[in-house]
């Protein structure tokens, strides 16, 4: 069994050892999921069903099946909680208090982008991060239609791999000017307000994209700069911001809140309520507080 331990000024043993098993459970749910996208898998059906939240399908189920238990498998239970998006609901209410509680968690969401795997754009991801004390320290993020896979640990950089093997280090663009910048957004998760914003704020170009995870590729691989979070009737997860938030900042990005604040996960709220702000890190606070005034403007 793997073991890991928290050492001083955010430095931690064993971390090696535990990326390289979270880097080959993100490529086994890949397959699994290109599978079902191909139709491949044993009945090819993916059995969708409507929930609050969006739909699941079968896909969501089989990959989380495989995740948690190769990570399980290897890593125990003992030691760690595990947070993802397909089991989270079903467990009882002593669970989700005892897994706050844990220092360490996995958070999990086995198909970012649901809707968008059902619609064939390809723009669907696996999110599998490790967080300590609530901040992410972990992250693999898998596109699988693009197949690559991207990873980080805290302070080691943000790193792709390909399907064949060969792993590169990979950074943010170097633009510097918010009238050189451009935007990547949701194609439907927008409502009339965060439609306003948009409007307001000077973007060069904007891109539409899928899933949370793809979108901070999309910044990754320099082809956008900025992507904003604005929960309405609903917010965003802890899963769908977890692992995406740290390859960004490991790769010179940031991912905070409007007002500067890091992200915190495992709270008891798994919701990301607020204004969420993810960039290429060099107009970031001028961003944040552009955001911040222009939204008092519409909400006054």
């Amino acid at each position: 069994m793997v073991v890991l331990k928290s050492l001083s000024n955010d430095r931690y043993e064993g971390l090696e050892e535990i990326v390289a098993i979270a880097r080959s459970v993100g490529w086994g749910a890949a397959k699994i999921l290109r599978s079902y996208y191909r139709g491949n898998s044993n009945d090819g059906n993916l059995e969708i069903q409507e929930k609050k939240d969006g739909p699941v399908t079968a896909a969501d189920v089989a990959a989380n099946h495989y995740i948690l238990e190769e990570l399980q498998a290897s890593l125990g239970t003992q030691d760690f909680g595990y947070l993802s998006e397909e089991t989270y609901k079903s467990l009882s209410e002593q669970t989700q208090e005892s897994l706050q509680q844990q220092p360490w968690v996995w958070i999990i969401d086995p198909l970012d982008g649901t809707r968008d795997f059902i619609e064939r754009t390809g723009e669907y991801a696996v999110h599998i991060a490790l967080a300590h004390q609530g901040r992410p320290i972990l992250a693999v993020v898998a596109w699988p239609e693009a197949e690559k896979l991207y990873y980080a640990t805290l302070g080691g950089g943000t790193f792709v791999e390909t399907s064949d093997g060969v792993t590169t280090p990979i950074r943010v663009s170097e633009r510097n000017a918010i009238a050189d910048l451009s935007l990547v957004a949701s194609r439907t998760h927008r409502d009339e307000r965060f439609n306003q914003l948009l409007r307001q704020l000077p973007f060069k170009e904007k891109h539409y994209v899928g899933s949370v995870g793809c979108k901070i590729v999309t910044i990754i691989e320099q082809k956008a700069d900025v992507y904003i979070s604005l929960s309405g009737k609903s917010a965003p997860k802890d899963w769908d911001m977890a692992a995406p938030e740290l390859i960004l900042r490991e790769a010179g990005g940031q991912f905070t809140h409007f007002d500067g604040t890091p992200l915190l996960y495992n709270q008891g709220d798994i919701n990301q309520w607020g204004g969420v702000m993810a960039s290429n890190g060099h107009c970031h606070s001028t961003l944040c507080t552009q955001a911040s005034e222009i939204l008092a403007q519409i909400d006054s």
